[in-house]
């Protein structure tokens, strides 16, 4: 394997300010860049809207030869694509569905070597002739996107991911994988699959993602719930998981007869109407999904404002996943999942019905207990969130315990009387079976079994079937007991009950809670005030990206049109200094957002006035044009009449020669006569 560092001497800072348009990196960027440029292999685990895109693409400006992105959907590799030619970078996807112009548009520029980054679905690392083009298109590095699908045993498994440690090889160049999810064991699979056994530098940048609020709830007549929270946060882009096709339909249906705009996605549904329902939700503010989880990685939109599931995922690694599509811009957004016995109930049934190795089914119980650990969290629920992930944090304040804390009760003695009924009947019987040996209801069933004559039955009398179902689902959720797929469902004793049984540790459980009054949404991203301008800026963008046919925030994203109407910058060089605005989108949209801000067209400004805005060199070039008008005739003012001109004076501002020879390099023999001595006193300052 080939290492190479960086091809100039441009620092990262100023690339990130000049194509990207932000100040500063987000934590964890800088330092997975600088061993990216120092020619160091990386695995790097970082929270989705972390930035992890930034941390290969902005190397791959930096470095010599071509960057491959392996990418798992074709709408994420366009949406990127889309992104980066819009902040003047040349890349470009090879995908399925390119038309001919498309590839033969990608090839010649392959050809001339003028792309920085190509985007490639791992499906073509299969064909023989990929490996010789990307040789020939002069590749210097591989960058994984989603590295966790590398993962046989991952909730996103992608076969094709595997031959990425080939390719690696076969081309002698460093591989930069990222992924948002991945446990300790998930990432020993990511090594030893895409790095051959080498040990790349490992960045684990925290699963944290602060700006989520967490809520769970458990189903109390759940489509009412739904729409109410729907309701409260109407005219927000959001997205409803649905664990069945069947479910995404009705509820879009019911969605829409309350007035929301909203639609449903699903495996089922024809190509070409997946893909129309794409492009509405990438482009149509506030627009509602119904989806299946097949909507899944593609969705590449920074201002989803709210995630929803109606049905409980399959696993916390999941739920993870797909919570982090809300809030990718860094402003507040939601997270609220509902959860009863019969979500319970199906994804176990997943579980046993899967082709998979028992351990590994008993695996994916653990992970599924893990998720039910967090729904009927009675602390924080970030913090169980993050201890999962090997994290610890102290309680967050953003979610729905720390606003609410549960009620809760000492929970020993039924948990005893749980665990000791599951024993004395084998581990062979579910959660129903032994709630009715425990309240004493000898059925059919138990007196054949001779259950009625356990010392545990009838021991539970004093409990509701409801309020006993919620005591195995809390023991579920705290791994005191797992489902056994090779006995039918049976609830098998883990070892984490083994004290319990002893009375050497104690359990406590929640109540389940009362159906909670509806929580506000979250905070707007502009004050009352700025929302008039925010909704207008808004409009400009939509007509701008409706022109173009890239989804809107290709344009500009909400926090950067938020911060527009809060600071309603009134020139180019105000403008440039807004989070999100880089020089080309500056020369490309400036003018007709700040139209709508300050009401009337801006006064026109060259070119190369421009590509300095926002920078020291604009200010230095206002100066210098001003000097340059008033030595046009010379110092007397009567002598014939020599120009500057704007490419002339860019030129100084940006390279400030500070000596009469560097000038004259610039200026030539005549303009440093004229100009020269006036231009450095604006330089250097004048002379003491």
């Amino acid at each position: 394997m080939t290492t190479q560092t960086a091809k100039t001497a441009e620092p990262p800072e100023a690339v990130l300010r000049r194509v990207f348009g932000y100040k500063a990196f987000r934590p964890g960027q800088a330092e997975i860049i600088e061993a990216i440029l120092a020619g160091r292999e990386v695995l790097a685990i970082m929270p989705t809207g972390g930035g992890k895109s930034l941390c290969y693409q902005l190397p791959a400006l930096l470095r010599e030869g071509l960057t491959v992105v392996i990418s798992p959907l074709i709408a994420l590799m366009r949406d990127q694509v889309r992104a980066l030619r819009a902040q003047g970078v040349e890349a470009g996807a090879m995908t399925s569905a390119d038309t001919d112009a498309e590839r033969d548009e990608l090839f010649a520029a392959l050809a001339e070597r003028r792309l920085r980054l190509l985007y490639m679905a791992p499906e073509r690392l299969a064909l023989g002739t990929t490996r010789d083009l990307l040789r020939r298109a002069g590749v210097t590095a591989i960058a994984v996107d989603e590295a966790h699908c590398v993962s046989q045993w991952g909730h996103d498994f992608r076969p094709d991911y595997l031959g990425i440690g080939g390719l690696r090889k076969a081309l002698g160049v460093p591989v930069w994988a990222f992924t948002a999810t991945a446990d300790a064991e998930t990432r020993e699979e990511i090594v030893t699959r895409l790095f051959d056994g080498a040990r790349p530098e490992v960045f684990l940048r925290g699963f944290d993602r602060p700006n989520i609020h967490i809520a769970f709830a458990p189903k109390d007549r759940p489509r009412r719930q739904l729409l109410d929270f729907v309701s409260a946060r109407r005219g927000q882009a959001g997205i409803v998981y649905c664990a069945t096709r069947a479910r995404t339909e009705s509820l879009a249906g019911a969605l829409r007869d309350a007035g929301h705009k909203a639609c449903h996605y699903h495996g089922g549904m024809d190509p070409a109407e997946r893909r129309r329902v794409e492009a509405r939700f990438q482009t149509e503010d506030g627009l509602v999904v119904c989806a299946t989880v097949a909507f899944g990685m593609g969705i590449d939109k920074p201002d989803i404002r709210w995630v929803a599931h109606a049905d409980l995922p399959k696993s916390i690694e999941a739920y993870y996943q797909e919570i982090g599509r809300a809030g990718r811009d860094g402003a507040p957004a939601e997270a609220f999942t509902l959860f009863g016995a019969d979500d319970i109930r199906y994804r176990r049934s997943q579980i046993d019905e899967s082709l998979a190795p028992p351990e590994r089914r008993a695996a994916d119980h653990g992970r599924l207990n893990a998720l039910l650990g967090l729904a009927e969290a009675q602390g924080c629920r970030r913090q169980r969130l993050l201890r999962y992930f090997g994290e610890e944090a102290g309680p967050c304040g953003n979610c729905d315990t720390c606003a609410s804390p549960p009620e809760v009760f000492d929970g020993t003695e039924l948990a005893q009387k749980a665990l000791s009924a599951a024993l004395r009947t084998g581990q062979r019987f579910g959660a129903g079976y032994l709630v009715d040996i425990l309240r004493g209801e000898a059925s059919e069933r138990i007196r054949q079994n001779g259950h009625d004559r356990l010392p545990t039955f009838g021991v539970g009398r004093e409990l509701s079937v409801g309020a006993w179902q919620s005591v195995f689902r809390q023991m579920l959720g705290l791994d005191l007991f797992r489902p056994d797929s090779e006995r039918r469902g049976g609830l098998v004793v883990t070892e984490h009950a083994r004290p319990v049984l002893r009375g050497e540790a104690s359990v406590t459980f929640r109540r389940d809670p009362r159906p909670a009054a509806r929580r506000p949404a979250a905070k707007a991203l502009v004050r009352e005030e700025d929302a008039p301008l925010m909704s207008a800026l808004k409009a400009r963008r939509r007509a701008l990206a409706e022109a173009q046919g890239v989804p809107a925030y290709v344009v500009f994203g909400d926090r950067t049109l938020a911060e527009m109407a809060e600071r309603r910058p009134a020139t180019l060089d105000e403008l440039a200094r807004i989070s999100g605005v880089g020089a080309v989108k500056l020369e490309r949209y400036g003018p007709a957002f700040l139209e709508v801000i300050n009401g009337e067209v801006p006064d026109a400004v060259h070119p190369r006035r421009r590509r300095l805005a926002g920078r020291e060199a604009g200010t230095l070039y206002d100066r210098l044009a001003e000097v340059a008008g008033r030595f046009e005739r010379g110092a007397s003012g009567v002598e014939k009449p020599l120009s500057c001109p704007p490419s002339l004076i860019a030129q100084v501002a940006e390279l400030r020669p500070d000596t009469p020879a560097r000038l004259e390099r610039i200026l030539g023999p005549r303009r440093a006569e004229r100009f020269g001595a006036a231009f450095l006193s604006v330089i250097c300052g004048p002379d003491d």
